[in-house]
Formats: structure tokens, sequence, C-alpha cells
């Protein structure tokens, strides 16, 4: 009996030091990325993980005026949603034919979108900037909003078909006897059950949109519509850096992110966990 219980409480306290040491490997970058961003660019450069001996607030209000801060976490928000809410669209009644229907066809279509899972996103770089400039894109939302979806779309479909796969195909055709459309049986009684798997996605699609760098740099140059990876690189120079403001400046970006993932999070949990507890 006392071996049982030295072993159960040698296991329960190697799992506390396993989530201890976890959430400190998690927390340790945000915490100094906080630190330092009421620190000076001299205390930054002495000592990273030092304590500021001043806590200068003063480079929150800089990093709003050297990066257009709000304005340029608004246009993050706008294009990240945005392309969540096409790439959702788009992606649900695709995975709902694939799933559901039994047309030859689908099958193929299904491995064209796999294979876009496994396409490097930046080797289509020379290509988008091509299109972009025939169509004179340049500074286009709506452009950059279908790039990423399109980035996106192969994921989306990939992982609404594998949930939809799973439910049971008798409520289908319990609806269809009930007189029900498939749009109506895809809005009305898939989607609310694929929620988990959505809220999931959603994390996935809002994450790149809003923090995507290298194709917002090559289409998008006004800088009143910078997004908050291009407003970043407003804090170097060619010859210095202000790290006090540019590590305020991420502390501000992180917030939606942060919001976003409270709010969703126990649905994301679930739609990780649905492939566990079914079938």
């Amino acid at each position: 009996m006392n071996k049982n219980r030295f072993w159960r409480g040698l296991k329960k306290g190697l799992m506390y030091f396993i989530a201890i040491f976890a959430a400190m490997v998690t927390f340790f970058p945000l915490i100094v990325t906080f630190v330092s961003s009421l620190k000076t660019n001299e205390e930054i450069l002495l000592g990273m993980f030092s304590w500021p001996k001043v806590w200068n607030f003063g480079n929150y209000p800089e990093a709003v005026r050297a990066a257009n801060a709000f304005k340029a976490i608004g246009n993050s928000l706008f294009v990240a949603i945005a392309t969540l809410v096409v790439t959702v669209i788009i992606a649900m009644p695709g995975a709902y034919a694939i799933a559901r229907k039994n047309y030859s066809y689908l099958k193929a279509v299904y491995i064209l979108f796999m294979a876009g899972v496994m396409v490097p996103v930046h080797c289509t770089l020379v290509s988008v900037t091509k299109i972009s400039s025939a169509l004179g894109t340049k500074n286009s939302y709506i452009f950059l909003i279908l790039i990423y979806t399109a980035f996106n779309l192969s994921q989306a479909v990939f992982l609404f078909t594998g949930y939809i796969s799973s439910l049971d195909k008798g409520l289908d055709e319990a609806a269809k006897i009930d007189g029900c459309s498939d749009l109506r049986i895809l809005v009305q009684i898939l989607l609310p059950i694929c929620k988990p798997i959505i809220a999931t996605e959603a994390i996935l699609v809002f994450i790149y949109g809003y923090s995507e760098l290298i194709f917002s740099l090559i289409l998008i140059t006004d800088s009143t519509k910078y997004t908050i990876s291009r407003a970043m690189l407003n804090f170097t120079s060619n010859f210095t850096t202000d790290y006090g403001p540019q590590f305020a400046f991420v502390i501000m970006s992180m917030i939606p992110m942060l919001v976003i993932y409270l709010i969703l999070h126990e649905k994301v949990e679930a739609g990780m966990l649905a492939g566990a507890v079914k079938g």
C-alpha cells in the first residue's frame, strides 16, 4: 500500500513539474517582451533579462506614433477576420460535398486540396507578384484577402471534411425526409455541430492573416494600409532600432489574439479532441 502511494505521489509530482516547466517555457518570452517594453534601448542592449531601472511607459505612446499602431492593428484585424469568414464560407460547402456526395470526380478534387497543403506558400511569391502587377491590385485588401484565403483553403477543407465524415449520415437522411435541401442541411444541421472544428480552423486562419509579413510587405505599399507585421519595420532605420517601442508594439498587437483565443478556447479544445472521442 505504501509503495503504491509512493509511486502515485511520484507520478503526480512529476506531472506537476512538467506542467510548471511547460508554463515557464510558454510565459518566459512574454514576460521578457513585456519587461523590455518598459526599458530604454541602452538597458535592453546591456541586459535583455535585467529589470529596468525606471519603468519607461513612454514606449507605448511612441509605438502608437511611430507605427500608427491602432491603425495597423485595425487593418490586421480587418484582413484576418475577412480572410477567416471567406475561408469558412468557401470551405464548408466544399467539405460537405466531398464528405457526403458520391460523385466520381470528388476524390480527385480532394487530392488536389491535399496537394495544396503540401505546397510552401512562399514558392508562389513571384507568380502572385506578377498577377498583382498585371491586375493592378497593389494596395488592395481584396486581393490580399483572396491570396490569404487561397493559402488557407486546403487546410480548412482537409479539417472540415474529416470532421463531417465522422458524423452520422443518418442526420442528413432524416433531414432529407423532412424536405431539407443540401443548403439547409449544411447551414441548420451540420454547421452547429461543426462549431468546434470551425473554431479550431478560425484560430489558425486568424493567426495567419493577422501576422503574415511577406505578402503584405510586397502587396501593400500605402503606409495607411500597413498591417502590424509591416508596421513593425517602422522601428528599424538604416543604423538604429528602437527596441523599447518595438517591444511595446508587440505587446499591443498581441492583445486581440489573446482576447479571441480566450473567447474560442473551449471550442478549440473540443475540436482538437474530437478525433479522440469519435469513431
